[in-house]
């Protein structure tokens, strides 16, 4: 059984874009790292799957902190380790996310109802930054979106039911909430990331949905 590492963080993209990933570790490396801090990356090439391309960087890693994000988002914000490590002060919270949801929708699409968080968004011809206030330090969220995920406590990817590119996020903000951890989006000082979205694959998107739905949604009664 490896040993954590209490002072370090670990950035885990999952890349089938060489491009992306040099520019995305680019950020991560211009990073303000706090006095008694490391941190290292790791690139995960041809997942099966987002689930499983996290497990297993998740269990090679020794980091107590662990930055899941798209090999499209950089980091702009150069103070973002110390602004994570401040958050993480409350064991209880277990992941931040910098979008999310107070209540995800029936329908889980979390983009069609109303969202809190910050970043910059890019499609393409058009960069926006997308700001939906909060009004304390941070906020508690049922769930957030995938771009960026960060974790204090290690708590495994469904991959049994999401083995595909879609709802991975949903499904482990509700698995948090289910051992017992808050989920929270923070009021950002300086905007932390640039998410360079473009064209977005739905191909298999409604058949995670209903997954996610049957697992998470119909038990809403439950509190996680």
């Amino acid at each position: 059984m490896k040993e954590i590492i209490k002072n370090k963080i670990c950035f885990i993209i999952c890349v089938n874009d060489e491009q992306y990933e040099i520019e995305a570790l680019n950020y991560i490396n211009r990073l303000y790292v706090p006095e008694g801090y490391i941190i290292d990356a790791i690139s995960v090439k041809d997942a099966t799957s987002m689930t499983a391309g996290y497990n297993e960087a998740m269990q090679v890693s020794d980091a107590k902190y662990k930055v899941y994000l798209h090999q499209d988002v950089f980091l702009i914000n150069r103070n973002l380790i110390t602004d994570i490590l401040e958050i993480f002060s409350n064991k209880e919270i277990g992941m931040i996310g910098a979008v999310g949801t107070k209540i995800l929708p029936w329908h889980g699409i979390m983009w069609y109802g109303s969202q809190i968080g910050e970043l910059w968004s890019s499609e393409i011809t058009n960069m926006e930054l997308i700001r939906k206030g909060i009004s304390n330090r941070w906020e508690e969220v049922e769930v957030i979106d995938g771009f960026l995920m960060v974790t204090q406590y290690d708590i495994t990817w469904r991959e049994d039911l999401f083995d595909g590119w879609d709802f991975y996020d949903a499904s482990q903000s509700m698995e948090m909430w289910r051992n017992g951890y808050k989920v929270v989006v923070p009021k950002q000082k300086t905007t932390w990331c640039i998410h360079d979205s473009g064209n977005v694959n739905l191909k298999n998107y409604y058949k995670y949905r209903e997954i996610f739905q049957r697992e998470y949604l119909l038990n809403r009664d439950i509190k996680y």
